[in-house]
């Protein structure tokens, strides 16, 4: 039962109160006025509801309910009081009062009200970011709860102290020591920036000069000279970022602390661990794919806001008149458009799009809320643009990075023939992908029948006619796609972004305080991820990661289809932990040249290098999509997220499970060996 703390001044009123709650089985606390209330809540955290009277001596009731909420945000407070003005019941009402209750009552409408007020406090507590803690047991302690959760953080510390202060293995020393002689027998061939070195520098030097790094000293007349570290100095910067590595997956898979904190954590070791000068640091967490996010993430507040999402989803989703046929049509038709136009784009339009869907069919179901709807919109719709990925060059960096290690050995592929190769691959997936969700939540689900159609129809008709704010943000997203599709060559994805919310703002459509309200934690989550892919390639700790994979591949796998399927099984691992491009710039310099040495098509294992970096599932860091779609998968009610790290992480490793099938089945063994090379 719950904890309610009594504060009134009337001693025969308030007695009488906790005696009778008591009878029903509530713990009470009572004290007299406003001031003791604050002292109370505060050195008291079980306190679950306060029956606050409004009018008493000193502190008035509306001055403690500030008192409170400032130190404990969900705390649930129901206001008596015998003296109810329109006034105070807005007062109230503004700090977030639960209910407001006159004096006399029923003592069994009150109790409800209390038990009602305490199962909101855990919707209170999420929206707040307030984990829940267990006190009667020290294992339940330990465990914990979703962003506190004790043990694995000593789990994830120990990881991290293990991996620096372990003996360097000789390989990583023989990797980071060895002079670059140009010949593809090179040992760090595969690294990064192998095509930036110099013949005769090793990644150690290329890593001390490039990232400015190095032992200081000073000569005879004191001036500082800087010089480059030693293989074995380099080493310990590597091994860091291979910690920061393991235990950032851990945290964010288990929801250990709060997404921005593991975020922090990363450069915080990258500071501290004297990896790159802060600047560089700096620069490695404001790369254009963050801006890029959070612009996205400020525009689906300007398109919500205005209404447009209704419009542009009864364009897009007229066809969707039941479950099936939004999985079966339109995800596959969602995933060949995004082989040719940025999927962040389509999703950044998409994901708001789906929520309001969600939104207005737990209204029409009568629930309120429906988690496993949520799951399967959110995480089919951003798995499906990932798998779009293969379909042509156009669908990310990732294949350009991959075309341009190709053409340096004079065989990249067409336009053309990069569609023939990876085109088939798309529809396929995308269908495999909607038939895991539809099989798994179908019957999960709390909303009957799902006509989308209908409810985005629905929802539009509700809001009348476009009006001229509608209008002008349409016109500005037009211009923004546009700048997207033709100059994100020169501007990039973040620059237009950034020009469509001043845009926005100067057109007084996207206030600064609607800005202010993204979610930051997921900005800083997915700039965190640039500043990790960024870490481990330049130190070289990416090209220790490869060649270890590389020397424990069985002879089944260095040759034909098996080297195919050896170069996409790492690198769909390897992708959901750094960007896709890193990936594919750290990988592809490896297994293009074991290509050749095996005497196989440098394109067929090049292309399936490139297709497994779409893989990305398992973490919000792998892809913008992912991070696009979590910022966004909040209850529209109670702000509670619906969508959970541990929901990527666990539908994410079933379809790269998938995904890899498919890949392998579908495409090496089936139409490749058609179509040839």
């Amino acid at each position: 039962m719950a904890k309610v703390l009594l504060v009134d001044d009337e001693v025969k009123f308030r007695t009488s109160l906790a005696r009778r709650l008591a009878l029903r089985g509530f713990a009470t606390v009572e004290v007299d006025n406003g001031e003791d209330a604050v002292k109370q809540i505060r050195a008291d955290s079980e306190i679950d509801v306060v029956l606050l009277d409004r009018k008493m001596p000193g502190m008035s009731g509306e001055q403690a309910l500030k008192e409170m909420k400032g130190f404990r945000p969900e705390l649930q407070v129901i206001m008596l009081t015998g003296q109810s003005t329109f006034e105070s019941a807005m007062e109230t009402g503004r700090l977030e009062a639960y209910s407001y209750v006159s004096k006399p009552y029923d003592l069994d409408s009150l109790v409800t009200l209390i038990e009602g007020a305490r199962d909101d406090k855990v919707h209170a507590m999420a929206r707040h970011e307030i984990p829940p803690v267990q006190r009667d047991s020290i294992w339940k302690w330990l465990v914990g709860s979703h962003n506190s959760r004790p043990l694995i953080i000593g789990i994830g510390l120990l990881i991290f102290f293990s991996i620096v202060f372990m003996p360097t293995p000789d390989r990583m020393l023989t990797l980071l020591s060895t002079e670059k002689t140009g010949e593809l027998t090179d040992p760090n061939f595969g690294y990064a920036a192998y095509r930036n070195m110099e013949v005769g520098e090793s990644v150690a030097e290329h890593y001390s000069k490039s990232g400015k790094v190095g032992t200081i000293t000073y000569d005879e007349s004191g001036r500082k000279i800087v010089e480059p570290l030693a293989p074995d100095q380099a080493a310990t910067r590597a091994k860091i970022m291979l910690a920061v590595l393991v235990i950032a997956a851990l945290f964010w898979a288990s929801g250990a602390v709060p997404i921005g904190i593991t975020a922090l954590v990363v450069g915080l070791a990258m500071y501290f661990g004297g990896v790159l000068p802060p600047d560089s640091i700096a620069q490695a967490y404001a790369k254009d794919s963050v801006i890029f996010v959070f612009g996205v993430l400020a525009i689906s507040s300007a398109i919500s806001k205005t209404g447009l999402d209704r419009r542009i989803g009864l364009l897009l989703l007229g066809p969707a008149k039941s479950l099936p046929r939004l999985m079966f049509l339109f995800l596959p038709l969602l995933a060949v458009a995004c082989s040719f136009i940025s999927e962040h784009a389509l999703i950044a339009f998409l994901a708001p799009l789906f929520m309001m869907v969600y939104a207005s069919s737990i209204k029409a179901a009568g629930v309120r809320q429906d988690r496993a709807l949520a799951v399967m919109f959110v995480l089919s719709l951003s798995f499906v643009a990932n798998a779009g990925g293969p379909g042509s060059p156009a669908a990310g960096g990732r294949n350009a990075v991959m075309l341009g290690i190709l053409s340096d050995y004079g065989m990249a592929p067409s336009f053309g023939e990069w569609v023939m190769y990876g085109l088939p691959f798309v529809p396929v997936m995308a269908l495999v992908i909607a038939t895991y969700f539809y099989l798994v939540f179908r019957k999960k689900l709390q909303v009957g029948n799902l006509n989308v159609s209908t409810l985005v129809r629905h929802a539009s008709e509700k809001i009348g006619p476009m009006n001229t704010k509608e209008y002008v943000t349409a016109v500005v997203l037009a211009i923004l796609v546009l700048l997207w599709v033709t100059a994100s060559d020169v501007l990039g994805m973040g620059g237009p972004a950034i020009l469509a919310i001043v845009a926005l703002n100067v057109l007084r459509i996207l206030r600064w305080r609607d800005i202010a309200a993204i979610p930051w934690d997921v900005v800083a989550l997915y700039a965190s991820a640039t500043a990790l892919g960024k870490g481990l390639a330049t130190t070289g700790a990416a090209l220790y990661l490869a060649d270890a994979f590389v020397s424990v591949l069985p002879d089944f796998l260095t040759s034909g289809e098996g080297l195919a399927i050896a170069a996409s099984l790492f690198t769909g691992i390897a992708t959901n932990f750094m960007s896709d491009g890193a990936t594919v710039s750290a990988l592809g310099p490896i297994t293009i040249p074991m290509a050749k040495i095996a005497a196989t098509s440098p394109v067929m294992v090049g292309l399936s290098t490139a297709f497994a970096s779409s893989f990305a599932y398992m973490l919000i860091i792998g892809t913008p999509n992912n991070a696009i779609c979590f910022a966004l998968a909040k209850d529209p009610y109670t702000g509670e997220q619906l969508v959970r790290l541990s929901d990527f992480f666990k539908h994410g490793a079933a379809v790269l499970v998938l995904s890899f099938l498919v890949l392998w089945l579908w495409t090496f063994f089936g139409y490749w060996r058609w179509i040839g090379f």
